[in-house]
């Protein structure tokens, strides 16, 4: 239900953006950013508590409380259905598109009747989009490139959409004591980026799983069976994806689960390892002849074939295998390695949360700091802050820290890289804070070479110590920009910037391969949440599993570091 509730906010918001409505689209993305990242379901929190416990979800007010509860009772939002009826627009594909946003989409359709994708590109490719008032030839153009890079991501959901939604079914399942084992696989316990469906893979009593089967493909979320059987079934659920669950004896657990969870390429170069050791490895188990050696457990396939056992995230058939054999692999970075979080916004701009609350949640999950990193003053539409305002929440982070000395809040901001790569805020403030994020947030069409001399003229820049988001990719929206990465890399080794590992799964920005590629010139790394809100706290996990496929160990993060150790590592802040 969750994302059903996100997707609905998403899209008053935009309704409401494309009326020129102010404040409340801000709202309803806070709300709806809120339920994307929600483990639990809101239907429950409100079974358990109501209206008032609908209310401490961030950025959930009582107002939007109100349209929760009333999707839980009825199904339906009335408000909702009034703007959808006045605008019959599928939004969330016209967004997808760079540089459609509501207000175009708005134009769109009211000139062109444009509803959908297939629409927007019969539109363009006609020429009609260029012959409309304030458009042109290029915007035309841009379009059709930005459909067609949509068209590619169509049937794959976004990794922090559904591993939510599989973590709660794996818990529904266990909950009723149908296995003895049970856990996700596939390209989602990989966590790659984007996942087609979800793959659930057990072991238990065969008196139960006749039974398993029959409350699988009846759940309230299916809408349509593909398949039913004691070994495997196959469902289509609400969301739009597929769900397969595997059945297999308690003694090929592991062989399945190593089987169910490696890319192709992984399995393929583990089978040849096998057969060269004169076994056989399937998804029943590692054979010597007839005989089984080695099945119940993931590690002891490993084992067994000389290595030790290998982390999920890398198993990609990038050379994982050789190193592991070589006793080279690193060894994987674990959540409990994170002393902070450098990236986190708070209400002083775009952000839901006062910096107090940050901090309290930010102790809750362990850190010894955080960061406040708000936006600076380019960025009008997040509330950008200019230097007299930096000045004044930097007066407050003070006071916060004289009260608690055993937690630190550093100030930091997110400043804006210009066109030309300049700061939008004076190096003298910028110089006062604990560190200074900078990122792009406008003009992503520059061409490679003013986009790579625009990046590397900011980290030039003594008081910038992190770049975010630094290829500026929305997973499925927009592409990288155009940069020459092996440049920005040995501009990043030469003057000590370190590169963001954006963990929002919209973004995951860098990529495995950027990690991989930017460690071997001894680049440095965060991994950021970019949190808007309290409880994006916990998308570091991504960030961690980005981390952990890009062979990126403890030392290369910044925030596994004190923060006496990190203050010594910053530009000129030591």
């Amino acid at each position: 239900m969750n994302q059903e509730l996100a997707k609905i906010f998403f899209e008053m918001a935009r309704m409401l953006a494309a009326d020129r409505v102010e404040f409340k689209p801000a709202a309803y993305r806070n709300a709806a950013r809120s339920l994307a990242d929600l483990e639990k379901d809101a239907a429950l929190i409100y079974a358990r508590g109501g209206l008032e416990a609908l209310e401490e979800i961030p950025g959930v007010g009582q107002s939007i409380g109100k349209k929760i509860e009333e999707y839980i009772k009825t199904g339906r939002i009335a408000e909702y259905e009034k703007l959808k009826k006045r605008l019959p627009i599928d939004w969330e594909q016209l967004a997808s598109v760079p540089g459609v946003g509501p207000k175009r989409a708005k134009v769109f359709f009211q000139k062109l009747g444009v509803r959908d994708l297939a629409d927007l590109e019969a539109a363009a490719r006609a020429g009609k989009i260029g012959r409309l008032p304030g458009f042109g030839q290029k915007s035309q153009e841009n379009i059709v490139q930005g459909v067609e890079f949509r068209k590619k991501s169509f049937g794959r959901f976004l990794l922090g959409e559904i591993l939510p939604q599989a973590r709660a079914l794996k818990a529904d399942l266990a909950s009723k004591k149908f296995f003895d084992k049970i856990e996700i696989a596939g390209s989602l316990r990989r966590q790659k980026e984007t996942i087609g469906d979800i793959d659930i893979l057990a072991s238990g009593p065969a008196g139960k799983v006749n039974k398993a089967m029959d409350y699988f493909t009846v759940m309230p979320e299916v809408e349509k069976v593909w398949g039913k059987g004691l070994t495997k079934s196959s469902v289509r659920f609400k969301g739009g994806f597929n769900v397969d669950l595997r059945v297999v004896p308690a003694k090929s657990f592991g062989a399945a689960l190593q089987y169910f969870t490696g890319s192709k390429e992984h399995n393929i170069e583990l089978r040849r390892r096998a057969q060269d050791l004169g076994y056989k490895l399937s998804e029943y188990g590692l054979f010597k002849g007839e005989k089984m050696v080695a099945g119940d457990n993931e590690a002891e396939i490993y084992q067994k074939l000389g290595m030790a056992w290998i982390t999920p995230e890398m198993r990609q058939g990038g050379g994982e295998i050789g190193a592991a054999l070589a006793g080279d692999l690193p060894r994987a970075i674990s959540r409990g390695a994170l002393k902070g979080d450098l990236h986190c916004h708070s209400n002083w701009n775009g952000g839901h949360d006062g910096i107090d609350q940050i901090a309290a949640a930010a102790k809750a999950l362990g850190y010894e700091y955080i960061g406040i990193a708000d936006h600076t003053k380019f960025l009008k539409i997040e509330n950008g802050l200019d230097e007299k305002k930096l000045a004044r929440r930097n007066r407050i982070i003070d006071e916060l820290n004289r009260k608690d000395p055993n937690f630190k809040i550093l100030k930091g901001c997110e400043a804006n890289i210009l066109a030309d790569g300049a700061i939008d805020i004076d190096d003298a403030v910028l110089a006062e804070l604990d560190f200074a994020i900078a990122g792009i947030h406008s003009h992503m069409g520059l061409d490679k070479t003013k986009m790579t001399a625009r990046l590397i003229k900011a980290m030039e820049n003594p008081h910038v110590d992190i770049v975010s988001h630094p290829t500026g990719r929305l997973i499925g929206r927009r592409p990288e920009y155009e940069i020459d990465f092996e440049a920005i890399c040995r501009a990043a080794a030469k003057t000590g910037t370190i590169l963001e590992i954006n963990a929002d799964w919209r973004r995951l920005d860098l990529n495995a391969e950027h990690i991989r590629a930017a460690a071997k010139f001894g680049v440095k790394f965060a991994i950021g949440s970019d949190a808007h809100h309290i409880g994006h706290l916990p998308v570091v996990e991504f960030g961690l599993a980005l981390a952990r496929a890009g062979w990126a160990i403890a030392d290369d993060i910044v925030n596994t570091y004190s923060w006496e150790k990190l203050k010594k590592f910053l530009k000129k802040r030591g």
